[in-house]
């Protein structure tokens, strides 16, 4: 068993000498891994100090590890009586008790031990494991509250709180699996080991590893809370929010409960709702310029560009040098930002103790405030800036995409789709729209969803989700079995999977029209994966002229993902991989994917629209060339721009900046000079 710390002596009598002192630590020492010499040591103490309660106590630990169970009460049972408030002993005796089977003296004396030292994990952490096996979980719960209350000062978790808190993950991994492989049932640990998965993306084993924590102590609000945050990410947003909810009803004033609800809400749709925790929260904290930015992101959502401007800049006020804030602004593409913000933001540019994060936030709200003002050669400097310090923080490797593209043509041929043919989930409710970002999806999603049998949700993550999930089965950490691992899917999970899609939309949909859409542009890495689960749903590529697609990426700074933006030669090169990836689909879906080319669209909507909905299987209405008029809630970075008609002042806007974009022009090749035809690849 564990012990407090060693200086705590059973009767609380003065220290022995320093030669007792001596072999008492030696054979302490020795229990672990040699508990029969441990014995022996403490025996010839007790004949030169007879009754020494040191030794005795030793005693009894050694004969408790050499399954001498009857020696091992004989020592400890009297020890005990005459020691009644060392917690020590009765956390040995607890412990022999426990191998003898005597479940309920052990819990007495595991209670009595954590009565007595409340501040020693191991008692109350063993306490609880104690009343699991008796079938008292509602007292495990609070044992284990307290567990969770001390363990924060417990050494063995102190060095993997500093390698959590330093970020250095694999040392905080390393120590916390140590740490419960002798300890498994340590909340506190399981809870830190899900931090680090989490960190790590590894969001399966979080959500394992908080699962765990949470069935053992269902009290403890931070797991609870973390399992929740993990689902989120997950894109499980209604289960995030079942866990969510019964904790703001505990603690009804939780910032952090109440924050992470609002992004939930928004993320279901629940876009006036969201606006109304955000605007709650502000009443108690006005001073919070994460939360007025957070608020200005749902107002924008809404369509409530005002209120969004007032709210950025309630949140620059607060923390001039926000940077994210000055960006949402200028993302807000139809907002010029003033002259004196431009001012105060190349002075905050030229504070050497600027954190990273706003600074290329500056750099992308600068590239955009002097485009406005046409200085386009200082304005590309900026976005260069940004993409290079982005680019530095979030790490791309070009060739993997192209690896994974090469993978995909090997797999997905003619043959292979027809040997799944007719499989799969019949439903012909979604809409996928795929291609690459800043090519006019929004655009067609706000055409779509302006149909009166077409519902607009957002760009949704279960797709992606998926494929993290089929990938990580029987591999390597870091390692993928996706997308060939499709080849072993059996037709019940194939069925099962498109049946999972439709089930964890439908909390999206808000009415009850027959079809929806799903707008995640990156969702052409996983067509493959869509036909075979969904073999009705209708996959509508949008694309745009690569210069201006390829360029517009380059100067958007993303809130999250989409790393191959942030340099010319990557985002080339990621729009080559796209074409040659959507090419070989063409050749083995013959018709199965609808494209629409962007500049078409522009010179022609009636048509294009008309060509679109024949694909989707809808009667034309007039409505769909009305868009504009659709107050929907939009959250893509261009959702002021799809509340007016199309225009055409956008399709050459890159040229201004065409000095500048040989690395991006060489990076396409053919891609380029053969648009919109598809070069042979």
């Amino acid at each position: 068993m564990n012990a407090p710390p060693a200086q705590e002596s059973p009767n609380g009598a003065p220290a022995p000498t320093a030669t007792l002192e001596r072999a008492i630590a030696h054979a302490t020492r020795l229990l672990r891994e040699r508990p029969q010499l441990a014995l022996e040591q403490a025996q010839e103490i007790l004949q030169v100090v007879p009754g020494s309660p040191h030794a005795r106590l030793i005693v009894g630990q050694a004969r408790c590890a050499l399954g001498d169970l009857n020696g091992a009460l004989a020592a400890l049972e009297p020890l005990v009586q005459e020691q009644p408030r060392s917690a020590l002993t009765h956390y040995e005796l607890g412990g022999a008790y426990s191998l003898a089977g005597r479940l309920g003296e052990a819990i007495r004396e595991f209670q009595l031990a954590a009565g007595l030292k409340p501040d020693w994990p191991d008692a109350w952490r063993t306490l609880a494991d104690h009343l699991d096996a008796a079938g008292e979980a509602a007292r495990a719960d609070m044992a284990r509250t307290a567990f969770v209350t001390c363990a924060v000062h417990d050494p063995r978790l102190r060095a993997a709180a500093g390698a959590l808190q330093s970020n250095d993950l694999p040392q905080a991994e390393a120590l916390l699996r140590a740490h419960l492989k002798q300890h498994d049932t340590d909340v506190a640990a399981l809870r830190m080991l899900a931090e680090v998965a989490t960190r790590l993306r590894r969001y399966r084993d979080a959500q394992t590893l908080l699962e765990r924590c949470c069935e053992l102590a269902p009290s403890f609000r931070p797991a609870r809370h973390q399992m929740a945050v993990v689902l989120f990410r997950q894109a499980k947003a209604q289960e995030a929010r079942a866990i969510l909810e019964p904790l703001l009803r505990e603690e009804p004033s939780n910032l952090g409960y109440l924050s992470l609800m609002a992004a939930i809400l928004a993320h279901l749709g629940d876009t006036a709702d969201s606006i109304g925790v955000y605007e709650r929260i502000l009443q108690r904290v006005p001073a919070k310029p994460k939360i007025w930015l957070s608020l200005g992101h749902a107002l924008k959502t809404a369509g409530q560009f005002d209120d969004s401007v007032q709210a950025y800049h309630r949140s620059i006020a607060l923390e001039p040098n926000f940077g994210e804030a000055y960006w949402s602004l200028a993302n807000l593409k139809t907002y010029r930002i003033a002259d004196a913000e431009v001012e105060r933001m190349q002075r905050a540019l030229q504070d050497p103790s600027l954190r990273d994060e706003d600074r290329l936030h500056f750099a992308f709200a600068l590239g955009k405030a002097l485009e406005d003002r046409q200085r386009y050669e200082e304005s590309f400097q900026r976005y260069a800036q940004g993409a290079e310090l982005r680019h530095r923080l979030h790490d791309y490797r070009p060739e993997e995409t192209t690896a994974y593209v090469r993978r995909c043509k090997a797999l997905f041929t003619a043959e292979f789709f027809q040997r799944f043919a007719g499989d799969g989930n019949p439903a012909p409710d979604p809409i996928f729209i795929v291609g690459m970002p800043r090519s006019g999806s929004t655009l067609l999603e706000q055409i779509l969803a302006s149909h009166s049998l077409v519902e607009g949700t957002m760009e949704l993550a279960n797709i992606p989700s998926y494929a993290r999930e089929l990938g990580e089965r029987g591999t390597d950490p870091g390692a993928t079995r996706y997308p060939a691992v499709l080849a072993d899917l059996g037709l019940a999970e194939r069925n099962a999977l498109g049946a999972r899609f439709l089930a964890e939309t439908r909390v999206l949909r808000k009415t009850a029209v027959p079809y929806f859409i799903d707008k995640l542009p990156n969702n052409f890495l996983h067509v493959g994966l869509i036909h075979l689960i969904l073999p009705n749903a209708r996959i509508i590529d949008a694309r745009r002229h690569p210069m201006a697609c390829c360029f517009s990426n380059f100067k958007q700074h993303f809130a999250r993902g989409q790393n191959f933006s942030y340099s010319l030669e990557d985002v080339g090169r990621f729009y080559h991989d796209y074409v040659e990836l959507m090419a070989h689909f063409d050749r083995v879906l013959p018709g199965r994917v609808h494209r629409v080319i962007y500049e078409d669209l522009v010179d022609d909507p009636e048509r294009e629209v008309r060509r679109l909905l024949a694909y989707c299987g809808l009667e034309f209405e007039i409505g769909c060339l009305r868009f504009y008029e659709n107050e929907r809630a939009v959250r893509t970075a261009s959702s002021e721009q799809v509340r007016q008609p199309i225009y055409r002042s956008g399709l050459d806007q890159w040229m201004h900046y065409e000095p500048w974009l040989g690395a991006l022009k060489a990076a396409l090749g053919p891609v380029l000079s053969q648009y919109p035809a598809v070069p042979q690849f």
